[in-house]
C-alpha cells in the first residue's frame, strides 16, 4: 500500500489517526518486505499480527503464511480490515484470516491459547509494546518466533548484551525464552505520520530448551525486578529486602559473584543460577 493510498484511505472514510493508540502506520514496501522475509513464513506458518491498522503488513502476511491472527483495537480500521479481506474472512476451505477488535493486551492475558506453533509479525504500537512482549514471550506458550517493529531505545533494551546501557529487566525477562537473532533500523519517513522516534525491527527466537522451570518464573522475575530497581546500587543490598542476608551471601558465594556486584554486571546465565539457589 502505497502512502498516497493510505492518506487517500484514510480521507475518504474521515479517519483520524490518534496518538494515544500509537498510529504510525508503515507504509514502505521494502521494509514491509523485508518484516516479512526476516519471519522466513512458510504456508505451514500460523502468524499472530496486532495492530495491522489498514492492513500492508496483512496483506503479506496472507502470501506467505497459512493463517493470519490479527487483533486490532480501532474498531474504525477493523470495519476497514473486514471489507478489504471479506474473501479471506469466509474462506470455506478454513479462513486465513481470524481478526478480532480487542485490546491486544487484554487479549493475551485473557486469550487460553497455546502459541508455541505461531509466530509474532507485527508493527507494535509503541505505547504497548513492552507489555505486551513481556505477556507473551513468557513461558512455555510463547511463540516460537517474534518479528516485531517498535521503538529504537525498546529495539536496543530487547538486544542488549551483559553491561550495556540498555542492558536491564526488559532485557532479561525477554531473553530468559528467546535469544536475539537481529535487527534493523526503519527510518520515521516510512511511516505515516512520521513518528517522533526513532524505529527497529528485532527478531527474537525461542530458546529450544527452558532455562527455568515454569514454577521458577516468578522468583527469576522479583530478583531481576528488584536487581534493577536502583541501577547505582549493589544488588546484594537490594535483595537483602526479600531475602536472608545468609542465604544471599552464600548464594554470592557459591557462584563467584562480588558482593559488591551491580545488576547490570551480571548475565542472564548468572540471574538463571541465582534463581536456583534462591527458590
Amino acid at each position: 500500500m502505497k502512502l498516497s493510498e493510505m492518506r487517500e484511505l484514510l480521507a475518504k472514510r474521515d479517519i483520524q489517526l490518534t496518538k494515544s493508540l500509537g498510529q504510525n502506520f508503515l507504509h514502505d514496501a521494502n521494509q514491509l518486505e523485508r518484516i516479512a522475509a526476516t519471519a522466513e513464513l512458510t504456508a505451514a506458518d500460523k502468524v499472530l499480527e496486532i495492530g495491522p491498522g489498514l492492513g500492508p503488513l496483512t496483506e503479506l502476511l496472507l502470501k506467505k503464511a497459512g493463517q493470519v491472527l490479527a487483533v486490532e483495537l480501532d474498531g474504525r480500521l477493523v470495519d476497514f480490515l473486514q471489507e478489504r479481506y471479506t474473501a479471506q474472512l469466509a474462506d470455506e476451505t478454513g479462513p486465513q484470516l481470524e481478526l478480532h477488535h480487542d485490546d491486544a493486551l487484554k487479549f493475551l492475558q485473557r486469550e487460553p491459547r497455546d502459541w508455541r506453533d505461531w509466530k509474532l509479525v507485527a508493527n507494535l504500537p509503541y505505547s504497548v509494546a513492552s507489555p505486551i512482549l513481556v505477556e507473551l514471550a513468557a513461558g512455555s506458550r510463547a511463540p516460537k518466533m517474534i518479528v516485531v517493529t517498535l521503538q529504537l531505545e525498546v529495539a536496543q533494551r530487547l538486544m542488549a548484551p551483559t553491561d550495556d546501557d540498555h542492558y536491564g529487566i526488559l532485557t532479561l525477562l525477554v531473553q530468559l525464552d528467546f535469544q536475539p537473532r537481529g535487527w534493523f533500523k526503519i527510518p520515521p519517513g516510512c511511516f505515516f505520520p512520521s513518528p517522533e522516534v526513532d524505529s527497529a525491527c528485532v527478531c527474537l527466537v525461542r530458546r529450544a530448551t527452558p532455562l527455568l522451570t515454569d514454577e521458577k518464573r516468578e522468583t527469576f522475575r522479583k530478583i531481576v525486578k528488584k536487581a534493577f530497581s536502583q541501577r547505582r546500587k549493589m544488588m546484594l543490598k537490594l535483595l537483602k529486602q526479600d531475602w536472608p542476608k545468609e542465604k544471599l551471601e552464600a548464594a554470592f558465594a557459591e557462584l563467584q559473584i562480588s558482593p559488591m556486584e551491580r545488576a547490570e554486571k551480571l548475565s542472564l546465565e548468572q540471574f538463571v543460577a541465582l534463581t536456583e539457589k534462591l527458590c
